[in-house]
């Protein structure tokens, strides 16, 4: 009988044997704290490094090798890679002068909690998989949200619930596709295309994404203006008007996304308003504070999320201001049967007599995938390590920090405040009218404002450029705004001060050149 071995399968004098033990405890001890040593000098230099990338497109395959190595490398000589060419290839998210975008402050404890979890690396998809990791995210998911003084209807406690997802454009994804299901129960599946959403033109842009992956048609996807007379808040009676016109044209009002605390600008959507007008309509009502939730924890800025007892499911990050290193984006929802039967999946493979038993939650039905982290470890370890007053401080000190920002702009008259400040955020700019003292007589004010933009868009470049601090920016009714966004978790009052200095050393030179 001849041989059933491909022509293409080695030999096996040729198969090298597998020699190495990838989980032996002694070398993980040891390369493990080469790795430690080499974060902790990583934070103690953060700060000395350009923020801001200076790299070229390309750079990286001109430094490497073309294709992955035979043979095993030292950890060490890996490490001296990632210094020569990983690192300056960052930009340095958790540099004290990071204050662009959102911040995406870390802390030791949530990632000695992503290290239990990476260690444990169980996949949780089911209680069965790990009863204590679905158990600890319930748990926690209910501590927070009593932090955070949400409606027990939010809780487990309640008949609500919590989870964990990675992040915003997962948990708007999920609900928007139970809002899509619950209702296309009731019309017909052959009516989607009926189906209209609903946000302003603040809202971030995942819900567009959301919108798109959940089949919704675009031409349905409505994203209502916004003023600075209501501080690029929704208005409720805009939204009825569009609900209403699109109810007259023979649509089905299905979703809306309100938002507390938006990207450009921190702007706040009047939640018991917005709530009220939607329920009049059966939409289901989402409020993403992927940001200012965070802020919420504390009592004083509570009232921020006033009116959340009239919405169907609530989230936020707290990978980005609350110590938890990504990801961790925290959504609540009144009614998880709902995210249940759209997202569940039962095959034999998985069946198990927990879940049959209905008594227990199986999270990979609350998720769009199947697998998932131990996420539940590293906040857990926050909490516990620093505790809510702690944490509380934490989001304070960086108010404090940026409200003397926003004074120091202030007294600068060649700067304005665009939009007010609500919470570590200060949005500014070269103001118009510093512009048209330069520029033009007073009469001709009204013609600068193109100037405006170019110069503070102009002003942010050489800012970044300096790689000394990083901010972001930001357009809102046609406005160039600077974003100067604090929460990094190194950053201190002389970090300000001295961001500050920066912007005001760049201006100068600008400004004198008109």
């Amino acid at each position: 009988m001849g041989s059933l071995r491909c022509n293409s399968e080695p030999q096996n004098d040729s198969i090298s044997p597998f020699n190495i033990n990838p989980l032996d405890p002694q070398e993980f001890k040891r390369q493990g704290h080469l790795i430690i040593d080499f974060l902790a000098d990583y934070y103690q230099n953060v700060a000395h490094y350009p923020v801001l990338s200076k790299v070229e497109p390309g750079y990286l395959p001109k430094k490497l090798p073309i294709s992955a190595p035979l043979n095993p490398e030292p950890i060490e000589t890996i490490l001296q890679d990632v210094k020569e060419h990983i690192i300056p290839g960052l930009t340095h998210w958790q540099s004290p002068n990071f204050l662009a975008y959102f911040p995406a402050a870390s802390s030791t404890a949530a990632f000695l909690g992503e290290m239990l979890s990476t260690g444990f690396n169980v996949i949780g998809f089911s209680w069965i998989a790990s009863p204590a990791a679905t158990e600890l995210e319930s748990l926690v998911m209910d501590w927070l949200g009593e932090i955070l003084m949400l409606p027990k209807a939010f809780l487990f406690s309640g008949n609500g619930g919590g989870v964990l997802q990675g992040t915003t454009c997962e948990a708007i994804l999920c609900t928007l596709v139970a809002a899509r299901d619950q209702k296309l129960c009731h019309i017909g599946r052959e009516n989607i295309n009926k189906l209209v959403v609903y946000g302003s033109d603040q809202t971030h842009s995942a819900f567009q994404k959301a919108a798109q992956i959940a089949g919704i048609n675009p031409k349905n996807f409505r994203s209502i203006k916004t003023t600075k007379s209501n501080s690029f808040g929704l208005s409720p009676d805009s939204l009825e008007s569009t609900i209403q016109l699109d109810i007259d044209n023979g649509l089905v009002p299905l979703f809306l996304c309100a938002t507390v605390g938006t990207t450009s600008t921190t702007a706040i959507d009047p939640l018991g308003s917005l709530c009220d007008v939607a329920k009049d309509y059966g939409l289901w009502v989402h409020v993403d504070s992927a940001y200012a939730g965070n802020a919420c924890i504390c009592p004083e800025f509570r009232h921020f999320i006033d009116g959340v007892e009239g919405a169907d499911s609530f989230s936020f990050n707290a990978h980005k201001w609350l110590l938890t290193n990504l990801d961790c984006c925290c959504l609540w929802v009144k009614d998880p049967s709902a995210l249940i039967k759209s997202l569940s999946t039962y095959p034999e493979y998985l069946r198990n007599k927990a879940s049959d038993s209905k008594k227990v939650v199986d999270y990979k039905d609350w998720q769009i995938s199947l697998s998932r982290k131990f996420r539940a470890l590293k906040l857990w370890l926050v909490l516990r390590s620093y505790g809510v007053n702690n944490l509380r401080n934490f989001v304070r000190k960086h108010v404090k920090m940026a409200k003397s920002f926003e004074e120091l702009v202030c007294l600068d008259k060649r700067f304005e405040v665009v939009v007010p400040r609500n919470f570590a955020m200060v949005c500014f700019r070269v103001s118009q009218t510093a512009i048209a003292r330069k520029m033009y007589d007073d009469s001709n004010m009204h013609a600068c404002e193109d100037c405006a933009n170019e110069v503070s868009r102009k002003l942010l470049d050489s800012i970044n450029d300096s790689g000394i601090v990083y901010m972001s920016h930001a357009m809102v009714e046609g406005v160039y705004v600077i974003r100067c966004a604090i929460g990094a978790t190194l950053t201190e009052e002389q970090h300000v001060l001295m961001a500050w200095k920066v912007v005001q050393e760049h201006a100068d030179a600008i400004l004198n050149k008109y």
